[in-house]
């Protein structure tokens, strides 16, 4: 540091004026480099003789010491704030996205029919709250479901009694025909009550994948068992089957009750000598089963002035369906001439509508 007085006098360090120190000396304060560093000289007004003038110069290696090692520290410093920042976001984030996994697995297992499936209230308030309305509504929803059953079930015992009425009242007619035929008639309700009882009695839904069932054992022998009736009425019968097993997620009764189904609709809605066809393919990691056959098929009834047109003739199965109709299961009659015996319906084509007294008899 060099202090310039207005006489030329010269204190601290000595060092000649430079072109700095002369602007300075006019009143004008400035910072410049030089050979030796920075230099920066203040003006110092207000003297009887003049302006005075301050020289300060700082050699380079002191204006870079530790600036290295500050921006290292600076930058350590950062990332340690962000280290504990994602920490602190995470342990946050954690606290909002696991009460909610929780809720929508629930939810899941509820809409898979798991009715006893409960969530843990956790996390915040409002996911509390959230959890404790979604406990309520599957406790709720599993009462009713319950009070469902129970009105079921006392409604199928109810109707036992008409049914045992309807049995005596069938066996004391003077017609052992008439009496067959009502007698099969209550026979086949008592059946269907009864499994309507063991159906509201289930507690607990079946776990998705629990129930399976061959579909081409199935479908092959269904249709050796209706081959039977359509060779005695006539009828050419293509079966076209992927090779097995074909496991489908559907109770053996069910399928077969499907396949009763479609195979009784060709039998109920299409003349004697109609072929038919019973394919069962597989379809994008399905089983698909189709019924197609060669009748006329039915009208639709016209709408908006439209004429009316033939339907689609065939049938696919998707879904477990009812259980043939009466009038399409004259099979048994067939069956009875195959093995020998005498069969009380008479010609095929009054088989279908006296079936329910040749089921009988």
């Amino acid at each position: 540091m060099s202090v310039f007085l207005p006489d030329g006098t010269v204190l601290g360090a000595q060092a000649p004026r430079t072109p700095a120190v002369a602007l300075a000396a006019r009143g004008q304060s400035l910072t410049g480099e030089s050979a030796a560093g920075r230099e920066v000289v203040i003006a110092v007004q207000g003297r009887a003789d003049g302006t005075g003038v301050i020289r300060i110069v700082v050699p380079r290696q002191e204006l870079t010491a530790g600036v290295t090692r500050a921006w290292l520290v600076l930058a350590l410093l950062g990332v340690v704030l962000v280290l504990i920042g994602l920490a602190v976001a995470d342990r946050l984030a954690r606290t909002l996205v696991r009460p909610i996994s929780d809720l929508s697995a629930v939810s899941h297992r509820l809409a898979n029919a798991e009715l006893d499936a409960r969530v843990v209230p956790a996390g915040p308030a409002e996911l509390r709250e959230v959890a404790g309305a979604l406990n309520h509504l599957a406790g709720r929803i599993q009462v009713l479901l319950l009070q469902e059953r129970e009105q079921v079930a006392d409604l199928s015992h109810r109707l036992r009694t008409p049914l045992t009425a309807l049995r005596l009242e069938a066996e004391s007619l003077r017609d052992p025909d008439d009496a067959a035929r009502i007698t099969a008639a209550a026979d086949g309700l008592e059946r269907a009550v009864t499994g309507l009882i063991q159906q509201a009695r289930w507690r607990r839904a079946p776990v998705p994948g629990a129930v399976a069932s061959d579909a081409e054992a199935i479908v092959a022998d269904r249709v050796a068992f209706w081959s039977v009736l359509a060779e005695d009425t006539g009828r050419a019968v293509h079966l076209d089957l992927a090779p097995g097993p074909l496991t489908v997620g559907v109770a053996a009764d069910d399928l077969t009750a499907a396949v009763d189904a479609l195979l009784g609709n060709v039998f109920a809605h299409t003349p004697d000598g109609t072929p038919f066809t019973v394919r069962l393919a597989r379809d994008d990691g399905e089983v698909l089963l189709t019924v197609a056959d060669e009748g006329p098929g039915c009208r639709r009834a016209p709408s908006s002035g439209a004429p009316a047109r033939p339907a689609r003739r065939g049938s696919a199965w998707t879904s477990p369906a009812a259980p043939p109709s009466p009038a399409a299961a004259g099979w048994s009659c067939a069956r009875a001439r195959k093995a020998g015996r005498r069969c009380c319906c008479g010609s095929a084509r009054r088989r279908s509508a006296r079936h329910s007294r040749c089921a009988a008899g």
